[in-house]
């Protein structure tokens, strides 16, 4: 890591060691880690020396030292006592996966690699204004979708794999990295849910299929949809059979997108009877495209009516010119010779 210039404000070296500046001003106060020199208006201006102490304080909060004896040992420059048996080693920062578990199947390009890194380390500190911070800042810098590509997705399947290969350990981070992921998700569809919406849409219905339990990439194909106007009726997590067949009686959607994130989730026979489940007059029936979306439909080609979208921007694609012909009157013959051009 560049070590910061001097002189840097405290807004810079949150950015450079990935914490919230709220957590730089609780750790001067309560434990004297501070800059050695403040402007007039008590403007904090950070040395190299200063951002030394920081580093190590960062270093031994992550490895489970508590923050009292961390800050301690970092003024001192000597070591700390080592954590508990019961307190983990630090994670490492996540990197890229090649194969991430959500809509977007292709590598990130790499454009949020530093609030990749930043939300890495937040999530190992249980910081959660740091990891509140560079969420808001990657989706307001990068768009909605690479923020999910490129530091989201990747983060949640970099922790997963961690807790995973070492025994269970790192679950708190993990599930504290979804909860704020998902605010995230959720607080920008609320916001583009407020603007306007092309009246007589039909919904897209997005649901998992029974037994799976990820609901996060449909959060984040939510959050999606809502920002280019598509209406969204979100059922969630592992929907049993029977209220995913009366909510697409009931609401007679443009789409249906069934997540499954294993092989072992995927329920082909449920996503055929929700293909050919139809309603109307007699002579101008409707039947909704469902999109097969998840790794757990892999490896098999999609039957008439349905569509794999390799991605979340080809998913968003996908649905809002499905939406679109649904709103403008295209009958269900249209609508499927679309489908059956694209499997």
């Amino acid at each position: 890591m560049t070590e910061p210039s001097p002189g840097l404000t405290s807004g810079a070296v949150a950015r450079s060691l990935g914490v919230a500046p709220t957590t730089l001003r609780s750790w001067d106060r309560r434990y004297g880690i501070g800059p050695a020199s403040r402007e007039e208006g008590r403007h904090r201006r950070w040395t190299p020396h200063d951002v030394a102490v920081l580093r190590e304080m960062c270093r031994l909060t992550a490895s489970g030292v508590p923050p009292a004896e961390a800050a301690r040992a970092a003024l001192a420059g000597g070591a700390a006592p080592a954590p508990t048996s019961a307190a983990p080693a630090p994670a490492p920062a996540p990197a890229p996966a090649p194969a991430s578990p959500h809509p977007a199947g292709e590598p990130p390009p790499g454009g949020g690699r530093r609030e990749l890194r930043g939300l890495g380390r937040a999530a190992v500190r249980l910081d959660s204004a740091a990891m509140d911070e560079l969420l808001e800042t990657a989706i307001a810098k990068h768009g909605l979708v690479a923020a999910w590509e490129e530091v989201m997705a990747p983060a949640l399947h970099s922790v997963g794999r961690t807790w995973q290969t070492s025994g269970d350990r790192y679950v708190e981070v993990e599930h504290l990295l979804s909860w704020h992921v998902s605010s995230a998700l959720r607080r920008f569809g609320a916001v583009a849910r407020s603007g306007p919406t092309a009246a007589g849409t039909p919904p897209v219905l997005l649901a998992c299929v029974p037994d799976e339990q990820h609901t996060l990439p449909l959060e984040a194909l939510a959050a999606g949809l809502a920002d280019i106007g598509v209406p969204t009726l979100m059922f969630g997590a592992a929907v049993p059979p029977e209220a995913l067949d009366q909510a697409v009686r009931r609401t007679g959607p443009a789409a249906v997108v069934l997540w499954s994130q294993a092989r072992s989730t995927a329920h082909h026979p449920l996503a055929r009877h929700v293909a050919d489940t139809s309603w109307g007059v007699r002579g101008a029936r409707i039947r909704p495209v469902v999109l097969l979306a998840g790794p757990g439909w892999a490896g098999r080609a999609p039957a008439p009516g349905m569509l794999r979208p390799g991605g979340l921007r080809e998913a968003l694609s996908l649905l809002r010119g499905l939406c679109d012909a649904a709103r403008d009157g295209d009958g269900d013959g249209e609508r499927s010779a679309s489908v059956s051009a694209r499997t």
